[in-house]
């Protein structure tokens, strides 16, 4: 492998939407990293603050694009369609790296190179305080089709692919509000090892009042991610009874919950998806 080879281009793709108050500390954690080339992409999904401003100074140093506001699948989308780099990386505009987070990950794919996609470990923050997550949220390598349908593993901060990996698995779903990550990393996860490098170089905060999974029921986006995964994809029959043992538990929950709110119709809706199964 020649030296080029080993020191690829990496895209990396910050979707950003009102965050001028933290934009910031996201952007100059990828300035830090230990590792050239980079090619940092701002997509700004239609904010109405002051984040143009706040990136001004940086203007030579990123690629800033502006949308109207479509959504963090759609903003993710148009950075890896305009990106040059032969990996991509994701960082949530109220995340941070530590300075070998892209070195490590290139690394990584220099020693295994039939691998498309992998992350780090990560160290979490919520309302400024380091906590540990728990015993179900904790990640694992390889085949995790089985353990991702439950909820989450893999965090699009902490990953990075070739860019091929949108050619083979396809982009974010654009119908998704929330939840877009769990549906991209379960239609991966089908067929190909998501590995992780145990290293915690992402630093995931959480806690503050504009978080997307703060405004959206995720069950219920999981559960049309299931739905749409036994409907468009070949699975195996392992693949398709665990993914019907998940849908049934997450449409009763579902379910229960709408009722309890007085949403009868709603909750009867999918009650019925889950006894069909």
């Amino acid at each position: 492998m020649n030296n080029h080879n080993k020191n690829p281009l990496v895209s990396v793709i910050i979707p950003t939407f009102n965050r001028s108050w933290i934009i910031l500390k996201a952007l100059q954690s990828v300035l830090a990293q230990d590792y050239t080339p980079l090619e940092l992409i701002i997509v700004d999904d239609g904010s109405s603050d002051n984040t143009t401003e706040k990136l001004k100074p940086f203007m030579k140093q990123i690629i800033y694009l502006k949308q109207e506001n479509k959504g963090v699948s759609a903003a993710r989308n148009i950075g890896i369609k305009k990106s040059k780099g032969e990996f991509i990386a994701f960082l949530d505009s109220d995340d941070l790296w530590l300075p070998p987070k892209i070195s490590c990950q290139i690394d990584f794919f220099n020693s295994n190179p039939s691998a498309i996609i992998c992350q780090t470990e990560e160290i979490w923050i919520r309302n400024g305080k380091r906590i540990n997550p728990m015993k179900k949220h904790k990640k694992k390598s390889g085949i995790i089709f089985k353990e991702s349908l439950e909820l989450c593993l893999v965090s699009p901060s902490a990953v990075m692919m070739k860019k091929i990996f949108f050619d083979v698995i396809g982009y974010f779903d654009e119908d998704f509000f929330a939840c877009e990550d769990y549906d991209l990393w379960l239609r991966t996860a089908i067929t190909h090892p998501i590995f992780l490098i145990n290293k915690p170089y992402t630093i995931k905060k959480g806690g503050h009042k504009d978080q997307l999974s703060k405004n959206h029921s995720l069950d219920k986006y999981r559960i049309k991610s299931i739905q749409k995964l036994l409907k468009n994809h070949k699975l195996t029959n392992k693949q398709i009874k665990a993914s019907e043992k998940v849908l049934r538990k997450k449409c009763k929950i579902y379910s229960q919950g709408c009722i309890k709110r007085g949403k009868i119709k709603q909750g009867q809706y999918y009650k019925n998806i889950g006894l069909s199964l």
